[in-house]
């Protein structure tokens, strides 16, 4: 008989995976389907990015082992992003490590940090990496609500006490998937401080740093006073380069993380291929600010449309700061399962359950942004009727 490891059963069910099966059979039906479910850009990757790479697979360096800790070019370039974009300076040699994606880092990084029974601080709802790898590692989650009466920011001063000395990572995303809401420097500055008196590793997800709206700038954790003592911040070149396939990104900040993350690494991996750590060099030192803002732009303008069609069936929505998601109440006397099962079968449209992203998650659904206006327009047309 075969019996995977016990820790596998520590894992919740993945609400995600019956709303999968039954979008695969309606597709398998002929149903024309509107996915406005997964965070995976429509847009593609900036052309200068994609020349360049296509030079590089040609380049014999890169088709051996890379270093460990990756390409001096691509962590060089991670240092210079950080004091253009954030004012702050960092020893790419020491405090920049590259990533296979920032999932992989993030997973990694409990793994580093968390031992069985160490407690962990997770904001709730959340990308559900962050919850499922402590529970993989043994660590005791703690959850930290996010609320639409507190912005979606967790409440530093209702942590329990003992979850307080008892956590060794705090993690904090911003800007926020699912909930598309922001945080200010000043708010990451009583992140920073909260656990520098608690001696937490403080854990920032900056997958959205670029992709903010309405003059609003996000800020770096990596800003704030005090903030290299005990934090670290994961940045991907993903959603702001339209990279998700190319699995590129790095770790940033407290000398001692990265460090640790690298040596976990080091038996697990070997770096992301160099042809690719190449391309991010480029875009992250190559790519124009009108681009960045040309894509905003086009989010922008989806945010509107969806948030006006949907007020207009009855499903207010307030237009996010950041992200390219909506986070949207269900009707009342609905679970976000229902709902979502709802918009499937009865308009054809698939959006994701708040549940899946964690308890608090229920009683709303996040809507991506990710496919053209035509789209979106015939989207809230169906949701409206069937609503």
């Amino acid at each position: 008989m075969v019996h995977p490891a016990d820790r596998l059963g520590r894992v919740p069910p993945y609400l995600f995976a019956a709303l999968k099966a039954k979008v695969s059979e309606l597709r398998a039906k002929g149903v024309e389907l509107i996915d406005l479910g997964i965070g995976d850009p429509d847009l593609p990757t900036p052309e200068h990015i994609v020349r360049a790479a296509q030079g590089f697979l040609t380049n014999a360096e890169y088709h051996r082992y890379p270093p460990d800790l990756g390409f001096d070019g691509f962590r060089r370039a991670g240092a210079e992003y950080y004091g253009k974009r954030f004012g702050v300076q960092l020893d790419w040699q020491s405090e920049v490590l590259a990533l296979i994606g920032s999932k992989e880092g993030l997973a990694h990084l409990i793994w580093a940090f968390v031992d069985p029974g160490d407690a962990v601080l997770l904001p709730d709802p959340a990308y559900p990496v962050y919850n499922t790898q402590t529970l993989l590692a043994g660590g005791e989650v703690r959850v930290m609500p996010l609320t639409e009466e507190n912005a979606f920011l967790p409440d530093l001063k209702s942590i329990p006490a003992d979850a307080a000395r008892r956590a060794k990572v705090m993690f904090i995303n911003y800007p926020n998937n699912p909930t598309g809401a922001v945080a200010t420097l000043e708010y990451l500055q009583q992140a920073v401080d909260y656990c520098r008196r608690h001696d937490i590793l403080l854990v920032n997800d900056l997958a959205y740093a670029e992709m903010t709206y309405d003059g609003f700038v996000a800020p770096s954790v990596l800003q704030a006073e005090g903030a290299r003592e005990c934090s670290v911040e994961f940045y991907s070149l993903s959603k702001p380069y339209n990279m998700t396939g190319w699995r590129i990104a790095f770790c940033a900040g407290n000398r001692v993380a990265v460090a640790a993350l690298a040596k976990l690494k080091s038996s697990l991996d070997s770096s992301q291929f160099g042809a690719v750590q190449a391309a991010g060099e480029i875009a992250l030192t190559r790519t124009p600010r009108e681009f960045l803002d040309a894509m905003n732009a086009t989010y922008a303008s989806r945010r509107e449309i969806m948030c006006a069609g949907l007020t207009r069936a009855g499903l207010p929505c307030k237009p996010p700061l950041g992200t390219f998601y909506l986070w949207v109440r269900v009707p009342a006397g609905e679970t976000s399962v229902g709902f979502a099962e709802r918009l499937l079968t009865g308009a054809g449209v698939v959006v994701s359950p708040g549940s899946a992203f964690g308890g608090h998650g229920e009683g709303y659904v996040r809507i991506a942004l990710t496919v053209p206006e035509d789209q979106l327009h015939e989207a809230v047309r169906r949701i409206g009727a069937a609503v």
